[in-house]
């Protein structure tokens, strides 16, 4: 009884409370141990701020003798050990209470993973998640991983980058960005850089308090666009992250599905992943115009024919169709530990009816589709002319996006077919058999997409 009278009188309140229907029984019990767990959490941190000052300083507010300073492991660490503790559980019982809310209920946080390889229009696509407000979505992060890490290709080393990479994404999905440190080049000092790769792409990263008041004489290569914003703080933008509902990230750096098993049972996600594909033929098209430099043999060998195409180049794009194929027919046998968690998408497909298709893809993470997206959509499918830049977003989608094969030399389509036969059957796209069937528009080199592509 004694202990009852020292509560407080809402909190006695709200127990009397408890005899109202079970489901909110249950939801207000979480707000009283919220109520409690607040209380205790204030207390705790008043006396490890006063821990943290110095002891001249107490003894200055004290008019006594100075006291010895606690053991660097003693009580200090053990009432900051605590404080933590109890940020957290009140944290998961903030989240579990808004789950019991009834009608504004946000549903479960969701992970979403966008899986696609260079210039298959995985930008475009994100931003379909980037729009959504109650999702922090990060642009290529692992960019400054591969740019840090210095792998060989094949063998052990391919094996080796995939592991770093996965383990990067859990910890981003986890909303720890202080990872991101390893990798950033210079070396965040305070966790604060400039140099955090597109971090203009996401929203979450360009908006307050994120965005903090820029600082003169400080060059930012990665810049918001819209707004002036100080260098990146860390800090902030991991605590933006899990003040979001959701967490979305796109890589191209990500081949081999099979590694990802670890985070699709780990409990602490809620993992979707989207692996998003395009005809290889456009998908060449497209990097020799994007990335010029690397493709002058083949830009030579199909307008002047002086020299034979290198084996080796032919291989290396047989082997990248060959890896996305491998992934994808993984994801469509819908192995136990995969099953209602991944799904299969073609660019061409987004491109015809994007609105349609972010629908599905929304409906598969189990997302809401805002009508902020369904805006930028609109605005942006129908652009009277495609936008400038290599990650531009800004096109006439349905027009422009078998446009490649009025311009691509039959005989590089045909070395495009011979490579990637295996993974262009499994996906629907049409080989042509001539130039005239490539260059006619009547003729589709689509087949139709497959209900069996979203397991």
């Amino acid at each position: 009884m004694e202990i009852r009278r020292a509560l407080p009188q809402d909190i006695r309140e709200l127990l009397h409370c408890l005899k109202m229907r079970s489901k909110y029984a249950i939801l207000l019990v979480f707000v009283i141990s919220l109520v409690i767990i607040e209380k205790e959490n204030n207390f705790i941190s008043r006396v490890s701020d006063k821990l943290r000052q110095s002891p001249q300083a107490l003894a200055e507010a004290n008019s006594t003798e100075v006291s010895p300073a606690p053991a660097k492991n003693g009580s200090l660490a053990s009432l900051q050990e605590l404080d933590a503790a109890f940020s957290q559980l009140r944290s998961h019982l903030y989240n579990i209470t808004l789950q019991l809310a009834g009608d504004g209920d946000p549903g479960p946080r969701r992970h979403v993973l966008l899986m696609a390889t260079t210039r298959t229009g995985s930008s475009f696509v994100g931003e379909f998640f980037n729009q959504q407000g109650s999702i922090f979505y990060l642009f290529e992060p692992l960019w400054h991983v591969e740019k840090t890490v210095a792998f060989l290709p094949g063998g052990a080393s391919a094996v080796g980058s995939a592991l770093v990479y996965r383990d990067v994404v859990k910890q981003l999905l986890l909303c720890d960005l202080y990872i991101l440190e390893n990798f950033i080049s210079p070396v965040p000092e305070g966790h604060l850089t400039p140099f955090l790769f597109r971090r203009g792409s996401s929203h979450s990263l360009c908006e307050e308090p994120v965005c903090t008041p820029s600082t003169k004489k400080v060059f930012e290569r990665y810049y918001c666009k819209n707004r002036r914003c100080g260098p990146l703080n860390i800090t902030l933008a991991a605590e933006a992250c899990r003040r979001k509902q959701h967490v979305a990230l796109k890589t191209v750096r990500i081949r081999q599905l099979e590694f990802l098993q670890p985070l699709v049972e780990d409990p602490r996600l809620d993992l979707r992943i989207i692996q998003l594909v395009r005809d290889p033929r456009a998908v060449l098209a497209s990097r020799m115009v994007a990335f010029s430099g690397k493709y002058e043999t083949w830009k030579k060998w199909a307008s002047e024919g002086e020299a034979p195409l290198q084996e080796e180049e032919v291989q290396r794009l047989r082997g990248n169709c060959e890896s996305i194929r491998v992934s994808a027919e993984l994801g469509l046998r819908r192995p136990g530990w995969l099953r209602g968690r991944y799904m299969l998408v073609r660019y061409e497909d987004v491109a015809r009816a994007p609105l349609q298709k972010a629908r599905e893809m929304f409906r598969f993470a189990g997302l809401p589709l805002t009508p902020q997206v369904e805006e930028w959509i609109g605005k942006n499918t129908q652009a009277p002319r495609d936008g400038n830049g290599v990650y531009s977003t800004c096109k006439n989608s349905s027009e422009q996006f078998d446009k490649w094969r009025f311009s691509m030399p039959f005989k590089l389509a045909q070395v495009v077919q011979d490579a990637c036969a295996p993974a262009m059957r499994l996906f629907g796209y049409k080989l042509a058999s001539s130039p005239a069937a490539l260059a006619n528009r009547s003729f589709s080199l689509l087949e139709e997409a497959q209900p069996a592509w979203v397991t």
